[in-house]
Formats: structure tokens, C-alpha cells, sequence
């Protein structure tokens, strides 16, 4: 007998039952399904479709052209892009191929007669095995428009000789030299391998070399010079500075040019500076120390007088120092370079004495950019700044007397007759010399016919020389019937206080570097001192609550220790104490 409960469950599970199977029979199966479905398009579930709006056909044209010339413009601010694209790719340059090491930074060549000029990589390798060249030249600002190019054409570096002798020995493959001439010296021992000689207008020569010993403060050391180098061809001296330089130098330096020219040409052969002759090896050392003996101590006469002179030449010559010999193996023209019309002639003139050993050569840009390097520096300016960069005065602002037009000629009409002799004109390199210097040799004549004719007017401002001012005298008095004060003036100024201010400033401004590194000195060990203390007074305070506590417990062991010491003495005596009668009694 079931209760009412049982049987109202019951009956749910039933009606459950029931139902299941109702739907189980109404449901058609799988294949019924499908069938049906497709039977039935209409009743498919079809995705949502959104409606485009509606974009007018001259819109889409003028996106289409946008689009187009903006990619025409970027892919012709890309040189590289654009020439590939046009057919004409710069090819790979063969700088590239070997070790990551020995790659650098080389002007790009972009393809038909287009470049790009850039820096040389000034990080050396010292691995590499350069073919180096020496740029020999007398003191003026033009040998650095050589390396310039070679820079430009290879992509590696320049480096002063002064700055190999205070710096030290490096891999640089282009060498700047002033050596044998006074304000040079050899200091880059025996790396070199082959020199080229450039050669300038003596007379620009004397105005460039004065300028630059002004933009570097008359500078005697290295030291004092590199304080200026950010100074050189930034402006013009004043004149005066100029006349006080040239009355001490000019006719000196006038003979400097010649034997400097000599001596490469002769492969380090030892001559006299002012009478051109064969010296002797201590007439030479003496020669090279010009501001240790005076000009007369240094007279050929005085030194060498009557003795029996051979041949001599510069250890650094004999001993191989420049592995390819000190003759030069080609002349460049500073003012040939410099020209627009034989300019780009002169830098492939360049670029090929380069490639004639394969050790640099290999690194020479393609002959079809050599123009465009010209451009680039020569033109537009590019690179390190030059003489040419100078603003102020002209050429034509700085006169010369007609002593020192004479001495020029002098000079130039000795190199020419010598170089253009038949010892020497089976040599390239002496036939460039002869006809550079007769170029230069017709500007000065034509300087000084001017000068003689009246037509190039001096004043007592200009340098003169003693037969030049002599001769102005007489025709002043002659047509005045007086003669001023002021060639007298001129004649008797001495510029050694000039020269002596100059110098004090320059050994203020040393010193004055000096005291201030000294204090700089002294600060920096003072603050480092500081910061000791206080590193210091940190790792104390930091060890303080171990070392306290070590100290307690150590206070804490020795209290401890003393008390048990003391306990057992007060136990011994107690304990004599006690036994003190017995042993009386034992006595007893």
C-alpha cells in the first residue's frame, strides 16, 4: 500500500517519461534535417551583410594619383631606391668585402657621376695593412686640402706628425709633414711608406704660414698649440700683426722654401739653408735647432769654412724609414686643386697615385665619383675648414717690398734653372716642379714690375727692407725737399716687445690652466676624501648594533667569569676559616 506521497511521485515520473518520448518521436533525425534544409533555401540562416556607402568614381581617381606621387617622392629621397629602381645602382663597394673590422665610413657613390661626401671612419684598426703616404709640404693651410681628398676618396683618416709624436704611433694611412722645416719634426718613426710633395706660390705661402701661427697664438709647444687648433681659419689677423711677423721672418723663409724642396727632391740630402751647399752632418743638426743659434752662429762660412764636404744624408732617409725612399713619388699643386677648371683633374691625379699599390688603392671610390668628391669639398665646402674659408682680407691687401719680390724671384729662378737642368728632366716629378714654379714665377715679376713702376703703391706701413726704404727716402727728399719721420720710424722699430707680449700672454694663459687644474685637483680629492667618510661612518653605523651587542655579551662573560672567581675565593677562605681550629688542635 502506497501513501499519498509515493504516489504523487510517481505519477511526475511518468508524466516525464511520457513526455520524453513524445519529443523524441516529433524530432526528425540528421539526414532528414539536411535534406530538409536544403529543401528549404528560405528557411537558411544567412549572415547580416552591411552596405557599403557609396564612394563617387572621381574621388577614388584623386586617392589613386596621391598615392601614387607620394611614393615616387620617397623613393627619390632615397638615392640607393632610386637608381636601383632606375637601372643604375651604385655597385657593391669593394670596401665592404673582408672583415667587419675593416670597413668604414666611404663617400657613396650613387651612380652616374652623383655622390654623397662623408666623414672618414677616425677609429683606425690597427690591424689593417695600410700603404701610407706622407703629405710633405713648406707651412701653409694647403696640405690640408690634400688629405682632405685622399680622406674623402678612401674614407680613412689623416693624422699630424706632432700629434704621432705626443700621441704615439698609430695605424693612420695619411701623414701631414712639415719636417725638415722648422715648425715639423719626424715623429712618426718608420710606418710610412711613400711621400708626395705639395707645392704653393711662395708668396701665398708666407702670408697662409704667418696667418696660422696667429690662429694658434704664436704657439712654441705642441701644448700651447692644441689649446687653439678650434681657432685656425675662423679670421683674418690684423695687419699689423702681419708686418711685425714678416719684418723677422720673410727673407729667412724665402730660402726655407727652396731648401725644403731640395731636400725631399734629394732624398734627405744635407744642405745649407741659405747658401744652398752640401753640409756637414753637425752644420745640419745646428740647422735643425734654428731657434737655439742665431743666424750668424749658423752662417756656412763660420761652420763648415774651408773643409772638404760629402754627401750626407738624413738618417731617417738612409735607414729606411719611408720604406718606398724620401723622394717623392709625385707634386701636387695646391692652386691646380683649387681651380675650377683643373681642380677635378688634380683630385684624379690624386686618387690615382693612391691606387698604384693595392693595400690603399682598394679602398679608392670609383673613378666616376672622383669628380663629384672635388665638388663636394671644393665647391660646396665639405669637410674640415680650409684656408680658402678664411674671411677678411684678399691676396692683394698684403704688399711686398721689392727686396722681398726679388728674393722670391731669386729663389724660384734657382729651382726652376736646377729642376729644369739635364740631371733632372727625364723625372715627372722634376717637370711638374718647373712648370708650377714658372707660373708662379711670371706672378711675381708681374708683382714686381708694379711695385718698380709705381703702380703697386708702398707706404711705411709695408715691409721694406733696408735698399727698398733707403730708396723711398732719397725720392721723397727729392720730391718734397724733407723726408718724414716715419721711415725712420719704421726702420728703427724693434718688434721684440710685440713678440715678448705675445709670448706672456701665452704663458699667462698656461698658467693660468695649470693653477686651475691644480684646484681642480685639490677639490676632486677633497669630495672623494668626503665621500670615503661618509661610506665609512655608514658601514659603522651599520656594524654598531652587532658590535653592541658583542660588547654585552661580552660585559655579561667577564661579570660572570669574575663572580665564579670571586665565589671560590670566598669558598677557600671560608673553608680555611672552618679548618683553622682543627688544625690548631692538631698542632697542639
Amino acid at each position: 500500500i502506497m501513501s499519498s506521497t509515493e504516489r504523487k511521485e510517481r505519477h511526475r515520473r511518468k508524466k516525464r517519461e511520457e513526455k520524453r518520448h513524445h519529443q523524441k518521436q516529433q524530432r526528425p533525425s540528421s539526414s532528414k534535417r539536411s535534406s530538409s534544409r536544403r529543401s528549404h533555401p528560405a528557411t537558411e540562416r544567412t549572415p547580416k551583410v552591411t552596405k557599403a556607402p557609396s564612394f563617387p568614381p572621381w574621388k577614388a581617381i584623386l586617392l589613386s594619383l596621391a598615392v601614387v606621387e607620394v611614393i615616387r617622392y620617397e623613393i627619390k629621397s632615397l638615392p640607393i631606391v632610386y637608381n636601383t629602381l632606375r637601372g643604375s645602382a651604385p655597385k657593391k663597394s669593394e670596401n665592404n668585402d673582408g672583415p667587419a673590422e675593416s670597413r668604414r665610413k666611404l663617400s657613396i657613390n650613387l651612380g652616374g657621376g652623383n655622390c654623397e661626401w662623408t666623414k672618414p671612419n677616425y677609429n683606425v684598426p690597427e690591424t689593417i695593412d695600410f700603404h701610407k703616404t706622407i703629405i710633405a709640404g713648406f707651412p701653409s693651410g694647403d696640405k690640408r686640402m690634400i688629405f682632405l681628398q685622399m680622406e674623402a676618396l678612401t674614407g680613412w683618416p689623416a693624422k699630424d706628425e706632432w700629434d704621432f709624436e705626443h700621441l704615439g704611433i698609430t695605424n693612420h694611412p695619411f701623414i701631414k709633414a712639415n719636417y725638415p722645416h722648422h715648425e715639423g719634426i719626424w715623429g712618426w718613426g718608420d710606418v710610412a711608406d711613400q711621400v708626395v710633395m705639395m707645392i704653393r706660390n711662395i708668396r701665398r705661402s708666407m702670408v697662409e704660414y704667418h696667418d696660422i701661427l696667429w690662429d694658434i697664438g704664436y704657439a712654441k709647444t705642441w701644448e700651447q698649440a692644441n689649446e687653439h687648433l678650434g681657432n685656425l681659419y675662423t679670421e683674418a689677423p690684423p695687419l699689423e700683426d702681419f708686418y711685425a711677423w714678416r719684418d723677422k721672418r720673410v727673407l729667412d723663409e724665402c730660402n726655407w722654401y727652396g731648401w725644403f724642396i731640395d731636400y725631399w727632391m734629394e732624398g734627405g740630402l744635407m744642405r745649407d739653408i741659405f747658401t744652398h751647399k752640401i753640409t756637414t752632418p753637425e752644420h745640419w743638426e745646428m740647422l735643425m735647432q734654428p731657434t737655439i743659434f742665431t743666424r750668424a752662429e749658423l752662417q756656412y762660412d763660420r761652420v763648415v769654412g774651408d773643409k772638404v764636404v760629402t754627401e750626407s744624408y738624413d738618417p731617417h732617409c738612409i735607414n729606411g724609414d719611408v720604406s718606398g725612399g724620401c723622394k717623392p713619388i709625385a707634386v701636387i699643386s695646391a692652386e691646380k686643386l683649387r681651380d675650377f677648371n683643373d681642380g677635378p683633374e688634380e683630385t684624379a691625379f690624386i686618387a690615382n697615385v693612391l691606387k698604384n699599390d693595392n693595400r690603399i688603392g682598394k679602398y679608392v671610390i670609383a673613378p666616376e665619383a672622383w669628380n663629384c668628391i672635388w665638388k663636394e669639398l671644393i665647391q660646396r665646402g665639405k669637410g674640415l675648414p680650409t684656408v680658402y674659408q678664411r674671411p677678411g682680407f684678399v691676396e692683394d691687401d698684403y704688399n711686398f717690398s721689392r727686396e722681398m719680390l726679388e728674393e722670391m724671384v731669386k729663389e724660384l729662378d734657382r729651382l726652376i734653372g736646377k729642376y729644369g737642368g739635364s740631371a733632372w728632366n727625364s723625372k715627372p716629378t722634376a717637370n711638374r716642379i718647373v712648370k708650377l714654379l714658372k707660373v708662379h714665377l711670371a706672378l711675381i715679376q708681374r708683382e714686381l714690375g708694379d711695385v718698380i713702376s709705381g703702380r703697386r703703391k708702398l707706404t711705411s706701413k709695408d715691409f721694406l727692407g733696408p735698399e727698398e726704404r733707403r730708396r723711398l727716402q732719397v725720392k721723397e727728399k727729392e720730391e718734397t725737399g724733407n723726408s718724414t719721420a716715419a721711415w725712420k720710424d719704421k726702420e728703427n722699430k724693434d718688434s721684440t716687445e710685440y713678440f715678448n707680449d705675445l709670448e706672456h700672454k701665452a704663458q699667462a694663459a698656461k698658467r693660468k690652466k695649470r693653477r686651475d687644474a691644480r684646484v681642480k685637483e685639490r677639490v676632486d680629492k677633497r669630495r672623494e676624501a668626503r665621500k670615503l667618510e661618509q661610506n665609512r661612518t655608514r658601514v659603522e653605523d651599520d656594524a654598531s648594533p652587532v658590535k653592541d651587542g658583542e660588547t654585552r655579551a661580552l660585559v655579561a662573560n667577564k661579570t660572570k667569569v669574575e663572580d665564579g672567581v670571586s665565589q671560590v675565593k670566598h669558598d677557600e677562605s671560608h673553608k680555611t676559616d672552618i679548618d683553622m681550629p682543627k688544625r690548631k688542635r692538631m698542632m697542639q
